[in-house]
């Protein structure tokens, strides 16, 4: 009688805690894949907001482009009063300008040979960074003409326009170019390749998801705006998140 008295208490109390139990392993799935969508989300977030002005581009609802940037400052535009400085000259070719400052200390951000300088990207004929009208690969990087200015010389270059606050932005030579792609259930991010968007390899950012990209371009009162809307499905559970990602760095 005992026995059977515990196994009919012990069935009782099992189908109370059995929902409780559920709905606590239900809410850590929920919670893994929401950590996936916002880390994915984030990590995005970060290259973009320092893409190259103009740069950021859809090719379709399931890949976007831009331009990486790795650092930026401003070029000498006038001599000093004394007539003394390695201005940027739009005349004609150039091959050297003292950027204002120095460069910077951090290894993976200093300005280094093999880097191109980008100036004044507009996204259009005659001042698109893809098509290469407007940037230089630097060929040198020391010490500038004046005190606290560091001298950069790149490959001979007339650069189309002159940037209005002598703007310049420094794009990594081993990451020209990058992408994220959604195919096959997986969201990848690529660079350094040729083409357009491609649909193998890269870093694995996150499995099990479906995306849609939505780029509105920037305007004279805005700054381009991506719209991310990523789903992530698994073991049953499903998380849906919208996230949008103003490009606001400025040629």
């Amino acid at each position: 009688m005992v026995i059977v008295i515990m196994g009919v208490v012990g069935a009782m109390v099992a189908v109370f805690m059995r929902q409780p139990i559920d709905a606590y392993f239900d809410t850590l799935r929920r919670a893994a894949l929401s950590d996936v969508a916002d880390t994915a989300v984030r990590r995005m977030g970060r290259d973009i907001r320092t893409a190259l002005p103009n740069s950021l581009r859809q090719v379709d609802n399931q890949c976007i482009e831009f331009i990486p940037t790795k650092f930026g400052g401003r070029y000498r535009a006038e001599p000093d009063a004394l007539g003394a400085g390695d201005i940027l000259n739009f005349e004609a070719a150039d091959t050297s300008f003292d950027m204002l400052g120095p460069n910077s200390p951090l290894a993976d951000q200093a300005i280094a040979a093999g880097d191109r300088i980008a100036v004044y990207n507009l996204g259009i004929p005659g001042a698109d960074a893809y098509a290469g009208n407007n940037t230089a690969v630097v060929t040198a990087v020391g010490v500038g003409t004046l005190t606290n200015e560091t001298k950069i010389n790149f490959a001979a270059r007339l650069f189309p326009l002159d940037s209005p606050n002598h703007r310049f932005h420094v794009i990594p030579g081993t990451e020209p170019i990058a992408s994220y792609v959604c195919t096959g259930g997986n969201l990848f991010r690529h660079a350094n390749y040729a083409g357009s968007c491609p649909a193998a390899g890269g870093n694995l950012l996150a499995t099990g998801v479906t995306c849609n990209f939505d780029i509105t371009a920037a305007g004279l009162q805005r700054n381009a705006t991506l719209r991310i809307a990523l789903t992530v499905a698994r073991d049953g559970e499903v998380v849906n998140l919208y996230h949008e990602i103003n490009v606001n760095n400025t040629p």
